[in-house]
């Protein structure tokens, strides 16, 4: 992104005022990104450690294969799913408060012993599977705010504050350079005019 300037005072002040508010604001955004990093990093262990609880329960489902062809998944059902957000590190992610189930009555007599841990281990996976979503968005929310940070951490690192910089430096010199060279012409002026009244004294001596 080239810097747009003019070499004037003004603009000179205006490429100052821009410098001055990025290099103020570059520390806040930097620690905003290394707070979103070590957030990114949390966010992937939870995932890693909720599938491997969901792997577990699944295991523990195909051991009970050859009897599930007995059991009526529709007995459980999810009838709620209770939501809040909280803000981390400035990034506002949905949180799971509660998931409320619906079982449906059964015979415990009409009924083998084991539906009563169907019934457990569906809303043990279903929970585990729900909160894996979750998760995983809380995840994609917060990745996508670090690498929109970690963009704007770049930009002004590495375009704007030396562009900036080069700007005012470029429209310092150029403003030296015309001080100087006004100064070399009042100089030469003043040098001709002490030249023309020197002269102008010898005519009237004579």
């Amino acid at each position: 992104m080239a810097i747009k300037f003019q070499y004037n005072k003004t603009s000179l002040q205006q490429q100052q005022k821009q410098l001055k508010m990025r290099e103020r604001t570059l520390p806040t955004i930097k620690s905003k990104e290394s707070a979103l990093r070590l957030e990114v990093k949390k966010a992937r262990r939870e995932i890693d450690a909720l599938n491997e609880q969901l792997e577990q329960g699944i295991q523990g489902y195909q051991d009970m294969v050859a009897l599930w062809d007995e059991f009526d998944p529709t007995l459980v059902s999810v009838t709620d799913v209770q939501l809040s957000t909280k803000k981390i590190a400035g990034v506002v992610v949905p949180v799971l408060d509660n998931i409320d189930y619906e079982v449906k009555p059964f015979s415990l007599f009409s009924h083998p012993s084991w539906f009563a841990q169907g019934v457990e281990l569906l809303k043990a996976l279903a929970t585990l599977g729900i909160e894996a979503e979750f998760l995983n968005l809380k995840l994609e929310y917060l990745e996508y705010a670090r690498r929109k940070t970690t963009q704007k951490v770049n930009l002004f690192e590495k375009v704007q504050i030396p562009g900036y910089k080069d700007a005012i430096l470029k429209i310092k010199r150029y403003l030296e350079d015309e001080e100087s060279l006004s100064k070399a012409s009042q100089k030469i002026m003043r040098t001709n005019l002490e030249i023309r009244a020197a002269k102008q004294k010898e005519r009237l001596a004579q």
